[in-house]
């Protein structure tokens, strides 16, 4: 279902409350035009980045994002301030499409963390890849629009628009697959009330092994970090992407990482056992809902002059898979410490198996290749 910037929302949730007496002031100082008072509402569905909807005197609408109350468990997540740095690069130096950031208050006597405000993009996210609801042209221009925007942030410059420093210029792909690992090795050792540990992703060290072993070629650029359909705002009525949101995992980095992350549900098989997956392999072309993956890969391709086919293509997406794993892994982690009871988690901490299992049959495919050559 189409929504607008985000998700619908609701009053302000018992321990998310925002101090008006001193935002409103600080609000009318640093964002020209803004009537008071204003009215503070939150978005429904849970960021990691707390989001609430302001809309002042007049109407006008705004979106306010600011990290979580207490005490965080990295000092580099939720960081709020890369977030309004990469906005307002992007904004004031290129043409891709983003909100337009108004401030960033690091002053925590306001509201008790530091906040950004950007616009509020009237417009449509879709949550279903499909976009069913809409018309099969409408719906392939949506999604060359997608495409074509990736591009657009691809060929940014990054020194350019100022955000130098911003991540490790290169081995983005080994730190990712490091830090993954890492990971992947704490939630192992969660206990459930039984006493049985999670144990480790399913083959991880077979995966491990094979992405040291076939590392695609090194690349630099911005990248979104998880660019996918729903974080794409399109305009209300034409079929054109408005606006990225979520930018919390950007970095400098590989850009097939985000390429793949947006396609990758064309490698999932479209069975009853990854329906809560939404995968589309083994779809007849004819009967796809959208573009076939060839179509867009070669889009992207000609937007950003690389070759097509991609060389080394299914490491990208064996690496998406595997992230994937480890994120359903961290799911399966939180349902056995009870931290995590509900029917929605115990569908996608079922998905770790069949998940990690589609690392592994690209892993066997390019062994059994490997073999034949020898």
């Amino acid at each position: 279902m189409p929504r607008e910037h985000g998700q619908s929302t609701t009053e302000v949730r018992s321990g998310y409350q925002l101090d008006p007496t001193k935002l409103e002031p600080y609000l009318a100082d640093h964002i020209p035009g803004l009537a008071r008072p204003i009215k503070v509402s939150q978005f429904k569905l849970g960021q990691s980045n707390p989001t609430y909807l302001l809309t002042d005197a007049k109407g006008t609408k705004y979106v306010l994002r600011k990290k979580p109350s207490g005490a965080l468990l990295s000092s580099t997540a939720h960081a709020v301030e890369r977030e309004y740095r990469i906005l307002k690069a992007l904004g004031e130096k290129s043409d891709v499409p983003v909100p337009k950031v108004y401030t960033l208050c690091e002053d925590i006597s306001l509201i008790g963390t530091p906040f950004y405000v950007m616009e509020f993009l009237q417009g449509r996210i879709f949550s279903d890849i499909r976009l069913l609801k809409l018309p099969f042209e409408e719906r392939r221009q949506c999604w060359l629009s997608a495409v074509d925007t990736l591009a657009k942030l691809h060929k940014v410059n990054y020194i350019e628009v100022g955000l130098e420093g911003y991540g490790r210029p290169t081995g983005f792909y080994p730190r990712q697959i490091s830090s993954l690992t890492k990971v992947a090795a704490a939630q192992a050792t969660a206990k459930g009330k039984d006493g049985q540990v999670v144990g480790p992703v399913p083959d991880i060290d077979k995966m491990t092994a094979w992405f040291k072993k076939n590392e695609i070629a090194d690349a630099t650029t911005i990248v979104h970090g998880d660019y996918k359909i729903d974080n794409l705002v399109f305009h209300p009525t034409e079929p054109r992407v408005i606006g990225i949101l979520d930018w919390e995992l950007s970095t400098i980095g590989h850009p097939l990482s985000d390429l793949a992350n947006l396609v990758n549900l064309f490698y999932v098989p479209a069975t009853d056992a990854t329906a809560a997956l939404g995968g589309l392999r083994g779809v007849p072309e004819k009967e796809l809902p959208i573009p076939p993956v060839s179509v867009l890969l070669e889009r992207y391709c000609q937007q950003t002059l690389q070759p097509f086919p991609i060389p080394n293509w299914m490491f990208c997406i064996a690496f998406s898979f595997f992230r994937l794993s480890v994120i359903l892994h961290g799911i399966k982690a939180r349902v056995a410490r009870g931290q995590a009871s509900s029917a929605e988690a115990k569908v996608y901490a079922a998905l770790l198996e069949p998940t990690a299992g589609f690392v592994v049959e690209i892993v066997d495919e390019f062994s059994k290749k490997d073999t034949a050559r020898l």
